[in-house]
């Protein structure tokens, strides 16, 4: 009876463990590797559109055996995952970083990454969050054009040379020739005879 009893308590407890375990498919080996995340899905909150976010997902191998991912695949082009190559010893750690790209997206994301490893074990890490478009700003209109003045009535401006004003020409002295003064006539030529005094007619 006590046997009886105690079957649906085991039977419980098997199904609280496997609804607590992380999303993976794939047999498990004996021995083999077993990956456990510290987490399973990243919330990135709100950001605004065209921005990008990268998230480490921390890891451990809990098995007996190196821990191989053969592969990692994000959901699209915007979100991808970043993955370490080389074997992960027993009880040692590791991680892997995922990018996601918000261009050209919009409202609530969940895009998800789903890592292959020891051949055929998958397991699946979400990233969530919410795209915020920016508001349009208002295009800005051009000034209208100046209104066309007519040729006839527009002010004719003569540019002013910058060139500096030649300097004035040097002009020579004018010399304005005198006559050279006269030479002083000779005294009085000799003085005109003195009167013959007029003789009587005898």
């Amino acid at each position: 009876m006590k046997k009886l009893l105690l079957l649906p308590v085991f039977a419980l407890t098997v199904l609280v463990a496997n609804a607590q375990a992380p999303t993976t498919s794939g047999v498990e080996r004996q021995n083999g590797p077993v990956m456990k995340f510290d987490e399973l899905e990243f919330n990135f909150g709100t950001i605004k559109q065209g921005e990008s976010v990268t998230h480490e997902f921390r890891f451990k191998n809990a098995g007996k055996e190196p821990l191989l991912i053969n592969n990692a695949v994000g959901s699209c082009g915007c979100t991808v995952p970043d993955y370490p190559k080389e074997p992960i010893k027993p009880n040692t750690s590791g991680v892997i970083k995922v990018t996601f790209n918000s261009a050209g997206k919009s409202g609530p994301q969940d895009k998800t990454v789903t890592i292959t490893y020891d051949t055929d074990k998958t397991i699946v890490l979400h990233m969530k969050g919410t795209v915020e478009v920016p508001a349009a700003t208002p295009a800005q209109t051009a000034p209208a054009p100046a209104p066309a003045t007519d040729k006839k009535d527009a002010p004719v401006v003569t540019p002013k040379s910058s060139a500096p004003a030649p300097a004035p020409k040097a002009t020579a002295p004018k010399v304005v020739a005198t006559p050279a003064p006269a030479p002083a006539s000779a005294e009085k030529k000799e003085a005109a005879p003195a009167a013959v005094e007029a003789k009587p007619k005898n």
